[in-house]
C-alpha cells in the first residue's frame, strides 16, 4: 500500500484533525501546487483550476471541517 492510499484511508476515518504536513502531500499527489500563504492560511490550485483554502490549526493541524472538505473535493469516498 502506498504512502497515498494510507493518508486516504486515514483520512476517510473521520479524525478530528489531520496533521498539515499529511493534507499538503495528499492535495500534491492530486496536482494541485501551493500557490500561497498568508499566514495560516494556504491556498492550493491545480491545473483545472480547481482550489482550495487550508487553514492550519495551531500550527500543524488541519481541523475536520476542512479535511471533509478536501474529501469531497478529490471525491475520495469512491
Amino acid at each position: 500500500m502506498t504512502k497515498r492510499e494510507k493518508l486516504i484511508k486515514k483520512i476517510l476515518r473521520d479524525p478530528v484533525d489531520v496533521r498539515f504536513d499529511d493534507v499538503q502531500y495528499l492535495l500534491k499527489s492530486f496536482g494541485f501546487e501551493e500557490k500561497r500563504s498568508n499566514g495560516s492560511h494556504h491556498i492550493f490550485r491545480n491545473t483545472e483550476g480547481l482550489k482550495i483554502t487550508i487553514p492550519k490549526k495551531g500550527g500543524q493541524r488541519v481541523k475536520r471541517v476542512y479535511v471533509q472538505n478536501i474529501i469531497k473535493l478529490l471525491n475520495l469516498e469512491k
